[in-house]
């Protein structure tokens, strides 16, 4: 079985959680390869929701490893009450590695996200303030601490302090009180014992399972135009979400990943700051916005809605190579007449040849569309694509075409159950056996 990158080709929160799971059967290692628990992948079983932000949608399977990668910063609170939710759910945790190189977010990252958040004022970038920007920088600058780190406590002791020194600095200049050096290490190596059995050299054991022939399905987070150089910088994440992120996030060779599968809503959602061309202004967004039930997994903000953008999708596919699609929340649009899709834009009256990466010019342009008739019946009611009406079918090869990759599967709800496989083209990413034999619950979730 080929190695598979999952990822997103709009601005997150297409769906990922949920095709992910889907995919499961079909692979041995389910591997997270960068972001921080600022992700929030909503996986339901049988009506149970599940939100996890850092440990990959695969978990719910039995048997399965789960890896996070070095690409990931780590929230040690955070991924330990994830731990104690999947156990909840009667999930072993056994199986789920941490990269030794993983960095970790520390308590004065989102001290001093908040406090930059709030001296921009309007022009903040949107971000949940939950430190993952702020241990990307420290990252970069070589003055981060790796899950590693908590291993050596001495060591551990003096980088702290070395580091809180410093950060003190500034979170006084922000007016807000200084930490104590102590309580911070004492907190780290009070959660040192408990992922000690979790932190594991990834890069080598995923090297080793691969010659076994083992296969990884690779997890990203949030979507393709949030890519720290891809995406609409600045208001962006802070890693690379591309599938360019999966070598530089988990260790592995380029010739290891065998395909990328882009997950993309069949319209357009944005939480936080920054340009959105087809946001929709009228009571339309507010329709899609409830229908869809658009509200952040990781932070509960209502997510901006606008009509399915091609430019956009079809520039994530060139950039991540993607020739297969999934779609999900096709259903969200059953209620309308017409249906306008974006195929190019307009700047200052001249039409772009292409998306144009610099944010200035995006929030200027003027989206071109194209209107195509709804089909006014219920998606989630059609058991295999030979059912859909044939507007939606008119829909989905309109959007293929603009994008230049074709749907293998189509999502119409929450449930695993609520899914249209397309088995022909879904060869080569996972086998259609198993993922069927799964939507009829021979393979259920715990």
């Amino acid at each position: 079985m080929a190695n598979v990158a999952v990822l997103g080709t709009q601005w997150g929160d297409e769906g990922k959680g949920k095709i992910v799971d889907l995919l499961t059967p079909s692979f041995d290692i389910i591997a997270r390869y960068q972001g921080g628990h600022n992700a929030g992948h909503t996986v339901t079983i049988r009506g149970r929701k599940i939100v996890l932000h850092l440990i990959p949608s695969g978990i719910l399977h039995r048997g399965k490893l789960c890896v996070i990668g070095n690409g990931v910063v780590l929230s040690p609170p955070a991924f330990l009450e994830e731990l104690d939710v999947l156990r909840e759910f009667g999930i072993n945790p056994a199986n789920i590695l941490i990269s030794h190189n993983a960095h970790l977010i520390m308590p004065y990252h989102s001290l001093l996200e908040k406090c930059r958040e709030e001296c921009l004022a309007e022009r903040k970038i949107g971000t949940t303030c939950r430190g993952i920007g702020p241990a990307y920088e420290d990252k970069a600058a070589r003055r981060g601490l790796r899950a590693g780190d908590l291993l050596d406590q001495g060591w551990l002791e003096d980088k702290i302090r070395e580091n809180v020194l410093e950060k003190n600095m500034e979170l006084v200049r922000f007016g807000q009180p200084s930490l104590d050096p102590r309580a911070v290490f004492e907190e780290y190596a009070g959660y040192a014992q408990r992922l000690k059995p979790h932190i594991v050299d990834v890069s080598t054991l995923l090297q080793q399972r691969l010659r076994r022939g083992q296969s990884i399905l690779f997890e990203g987070a949030q979507g393709t135009m949030l890519d720290l150089d891809h995406g609409t910088y600045p208001f962006v994440t802070s890693s690379s979400s591309a599938a360019g992120g999966v070598c530089t996030g988990l260790g592995i060779p380029p010739g290891q990943v065998h395909a990328v599968l882009g997950v993309t809503k069949a319209y357009t959602t944005r939480v936080g700051s920054g340009p959105f061309p087809t946001e929709i202004p009228d009571e339309r967004g507010e329709i899609l916005s409830k229908r869809g039930n658009e509200f952040g997994a990781t932070t509960g903000r209502r997510r901006r809605c606008g009509w399915f953008d091609a430019v956009a999708v079809a520039y994530a596919c060139r950039l991540n190579g993607i020739t297969r699609l999934a779609v999900t929340k096709p259903d969200v649009l059953d209620v309308f007449d017409k249906i306008p899709v974006c195929t190019g834009y307009r700047y200052k009256g001249t039409p772009l040849r292409s998306f144009p990466v610099d944010s200035r010019v995006l929030e200027k342009v003027e989206p071109r569309y194209r209107e195509l008739p709804g089909w006014k019946t219920s998606l989630a009611e059609a058991a295999e694509s030979g059912r859909w009406p044939q507007r939606f079918k008119d829909y989905l090869r309109t959007l293929e075409d603009m994008v230049e990759a074709r749907a293998c599967l189509v999502s119409t709800g929450v449930e695993r159950s609520q899914t249209i496989l397309l088995p022909r083209l879904l060869r080569g990413i996972a086998d259609p056996d198993q993922v069927r034999a799964q939507l009829r619950g021979r393979l259920a979730g715990r």
